[in-house]
């Protein structure tokens, strides 16, 4: 090759420079928006959601009827599809989780509703990123269609969850809102993995008083990878005029061990779920914070969205559905056992029926207990009931001989 070839190649040869978003992706961190997976290998992140999926996919959906001063349970074949058998893969339990898990992370949860005519026939969870959103230019009388895979579906055919929604069918979730926060642990994560793969050493550049022949270079270059393999034992000899210049800092350094836990805590306050519940060390305050701040606000979501998309029209106002809350306190008996105490002794539960929520066999007592010291007002007759003495007085009537005569007006007498 001439120098007439060489000069020609250097002129036409395409430079190729690395940006740092180039860098930080070849090191596996997150320079833009993290996704779901992502947001799962955090471990603060994993465990807030399964203990708030689990508890609302533990808690059984019922169907009540309401009417004549009066609210009654009511068994309906779409109470099974929601709580047992969706008629699709996935079971009730499995299905209840999935959308939470989406509600959480994407904003929004969506399931299909099978009907034949006015009957439900099958629930179907579909995955928030296979679901797109049509949405009508009009601000005001707001419209929709949703596609999956290119089909087209009005709004009625999906129940649809959504979280900090402005249009009733796009949710923002989690990681869209807190994207900063969970990139950093995010990337603190696969740092901490850089590290272990390469032993805990240190990045860093060599610095040459003179120049170094290719074979050098590439002799260098090989003896620093197998120093940065942590599953070897390997020596780097710096010859006359090299030196190693450090390029990051260690693990401590970087008080890595801090600021996971600290990166924790700050997850835990978006998810609303307190650190010790995690760690299996909450007190009874604690837990019932979580419960009313974490669990029935989305619970509260699901409801709203069964009764809006679930119910016919002929059934709203009269029916809704409603999480049966009384699951949440199953795991402590004496707490359960003391409610029902309270409930039986005041009239407001029957035996039987605290039976019934226990799976057992009832004892057909038809009856509520009262006490002898009690005394029983009727608001409809204005009559009161003293069993001890099965005396009844009507407070609506004048009392005959109740005044004394000394008391009375002597005008009135006269």
């Amino acid at each position: 090759m001439g120098i007439i070839d060489i000069i020609k190649e250097f002129r036409f040869k395409k430079e190729t420079r690395m940006t740092l978003d180039d860098i930080l992706l070849q090191a596996g961190l997150v320079t833009g928006r993290i996704s779901k997976e992502q947001a799962l290998n955090i471990p603060a992140v994993a465990s807030c959601v399964e203990i708030i999926s689990n508890t609302v996919a533990s808690l059984p959906i019922k169907l009540y009827k309401e009417g004549e001063g009066r609210v009654e349970e009511v068994k309906d074949e779409r109470v099974n599809l929601l709580n047992d058998d969706t008629k699709d893969t996935l079971d009730g339990f499995q299905f209840k989780k999935a959308l939470v898990e989406d509600y959480l992370l994407k904003g929004s949860a969506y399931a299909y509703i099978n009907r034949y005519r006015n009957k439900v026939k099958s629930l179907h969870y579909v995955e928030n990123e296979k679901v797109a959103i049509n949405i009508g230019i009009d601000p005001i009388f707001k419209d929709y269609d949703i596609l999956v895979n290119g089909a087209i579906y009005k709004d009625y055919e999906f129940i649809k969850i959504t979280r900090k929604t402005k249009d009733g069918v796009t949710g923002k979730g989690i990681i869209a809102e807190n994207n900063e926060a969970l990139a950093v642990a995010y990337n603190s994560l696969v740092f901490e993995n850089i590290l272990l793969k390469t032993g805990g050493n240190k990045k860093g550049f060599l610095k040459s008083q003179g120049r170094l022949s290719k074979e050098a270079i590439d002799e260098l270059k090989q003896a620093w990878n197998n120093l940065y393999k942590n599953n070897t034992e390997s020596v780097v000899v710096l010859n006359n005029g090299l030196e190693f210049q450090e390029a990051s800092s260690t693990s401590v350094e970087l008080q890595l061990n801090e600021n996971k836990r600290t990166n924790a805590i700050e997850i835990c306050k978006i998810f609303n779920v307190p650190p010790s519940l995690l760690e299996g060390k909450a007190k009874e305050e604690e837990y019932n914070n979580f419960i009313k701040i974490a669990i029935l606000p989305i619970l509260k979501a699901i409801e709203t969205a069964l009764n809006k998309d679930l119910l016919l029209p002929s059934e709203k106002g009269s029916f809704y559905f409603a999480f049966d809350t009384k699951e949440l306190l199953k795991g402590d008996i004496e707490k359960r056992f003391r409610a029902y105490e309270i409930g039986v002794r005041n009239g407001i539960l029957q035996i039987d029926e605290v039976r019934y929520m226990e799976d057992l066999k009832p004892l057909e007592l038809d009856f509520i207990k009262l006490g002898l010291q009690d005394v029983l007002y009727n608001p409809k007759t204005k009559e009161i009931y003293t069993p001890n003495t099965n005396q009844k007085t009507n407070i609506s009537l004048p009392e005959i001989g109740g005044e004394n005569d000394e008391d009375r007006n002597p005008r009135e007498s006269s």
